[in-house]
């Protein structure tokens, strides 16, 4: 007689992120059951991240463009697998690649995770299903006067212009005239192709416009299971490039807990649902970005995994374990998400004021002695190239920062921005 299989295998496809691993071994010792951590990677990608991980169980590799050569590496394991997930947006192409081949996991469809990936396909769901709370949108297919003249009569002034499948706000611009909008379109068309490679993106590059909504940015993380049912995390307050002078739209700081008036986040929450539903995700995180305009909510994008820095964010002001919530959405169980807060959190992504070579850096370390900052991650140094996100350019550093008092986070990142001096020459 055959030995009866433990459905223990938990997969992630193309990456691991830093931190993923440690939160599902304390699971482990908290549940005393035993689970394996797979990574399903495509031999065509180079760098992966979690590969070395020295508490890696498993690594199958094949090649993602052969459906046949899938299903054969992951036939071994069929009985094996508890749970798949992606947590890398770059990724979510070569994870609708993977799950006709694991058809008795709770995945999201294929189609949901096309659409919450195209941002023209989404907003075309929003339009049909949620039509409240989205803005006009047009597709742009080429850079020609005629173009330009059809999408400014069918959008307006101001607007922002945005590609389809990149997420990080890289070639993301907002226009007020013509020219803004030909200039815009010149700079994206040079750079696109280069930036969905280095991004990991397998989709034909596209570019599209939006109605521009002037508000405050907000955006809140959650799970939703296979009958979409959705638990929220705490919502989380963006203050982006463009909130402090720049003519850019990183996201410069998130910060959470935010304090809104509960009637505010519910309204929030309703919009999230509704552009949730509109994309039919489900066993999924969803990280849903939107735009306070008078005390209403409209949706600016969806994506189906977990937003950027969420996990340290989470973890640190309110004790949830964001990389076991988005596996255990998928078991399926109800995530663990505590009722209060202990603290605030915040993230920062720091750009120069200008474009060019890095001459002068000083501060960092200076920083790094602050009592609210948790870890700084820089990515620059003297005498590399800087470019704003609009153009495809990432951050000289990163800072994680939490205090149990709102007013001292806030001074802290006060004196970060009073410390560092970055200059371009």
């Amino acid at each position: 007689m055959k030995k009866k299989l433990t459905r223990n295998i938990i997969a992630y496809v193309m990456g691991i992120p830093s931190g993923t691993i440690e939160s599902i071994r304390a699971y482990e010792k908290r549940e005393k059951q035993k689970f394996r951590v797979m990574l399903i990677r495509d031999n065509s990608s180079k760098d992966v991240i979690g590969e070395r991980h020295p508490d890696l169980d498993i690594v199958v590799r094949c090649d993602f463009s052969v459906p046949a050569r899938i299903a054969e590496t992951l036939a071994p394991y069929q009985d094996e697998f508890r749970a798949i997930t992606c947590r890398s947006e770059s990724y979510i192409s070569r994870f609708v690649q993977v799950i006709p081949h694991v058809p008795y996991l709770r995945t999201p469809s294929t189609e949901s995770l096309k659409w919450a990936t195209d941002k023209l396909e989404m907003r075309r769901r929003f339009k049909l299903l949620a039509p409240k709370y989205s803005p006009k949108y047009a597709l742009v297919r080429e850079n020609t006067k005629a173009e330009r003249k059809r999408v400014i009569d069918k959008i307006k002034f101001p607007m922002i212009v945005k590609p389809a499948n990149l997420a990080q706000s890289l070639l993301v611009t907002v226009c007020y005239h013509e020219e803004d909008l030909e200039r815009s379109l010149t700079v994206a068309h040079k750079q696109i192709e280069k930036i969905y490679k280095e991004n990991g993106r397998t989709e034909m590059p596209k570019m599209m416009v939006e109605e521009y909504m002037e508000g405050d940015m907000y955006s809140v993380d959650a799970y939703v299971n296979s009958l979409g049912t959705i638990y929220f995390c705490p919502m989380v307050k963006v203050i982006t490039g463009k909130n402090i002078g720049r003519d850019d739209f990183y996201n410069y700081i998130h910060i959470s807990p935010t304090g809104l008036k509960p009637g505010t986040v519910e309204r929030a929450q309703i919009a999230a649902t509704a552009g949730i539903h509109a994309l039919g995700l489900r066993s999924t995180t969803a990280h849903v970005e939107l735009m306070k305009v008078d005390d209403e909510s409209k949706l600016i994008e969806i994506g189906p995994r977990v937003g950027g820095f969420r996990h340290m964010l989470h973890q640190l002001s309110c004790d949830i374990d964001h990389a076991l919530n988005d596996v255990l959405i998928r078991f399926p169980k109800r995530p663990q998400i505590p009722k209060k807060c202990k603290g605030f959190a915040a993230t920062m992504k720091w750009y120069p004021k200008k474009e060019g070579k890095i001459t002068k850096l000083k501060g960092i370390k200076k920083c790094q002695e602050l009592k609210s900052v948790v870890e700084l991650q820089q990515l620059k140094k003297i005498g590399d190239m800087c470019h704003f996100a609009k153009n495809g350019g990432k951050a000289v550093f990163t800072l994680t920062l939490f205090n149990i008092e709102r007013s001292k986070l806030l001074a802290d990142i006060r004196r970060v921005e009073q410390l560092v001096d970055v200059q371009i020459g």
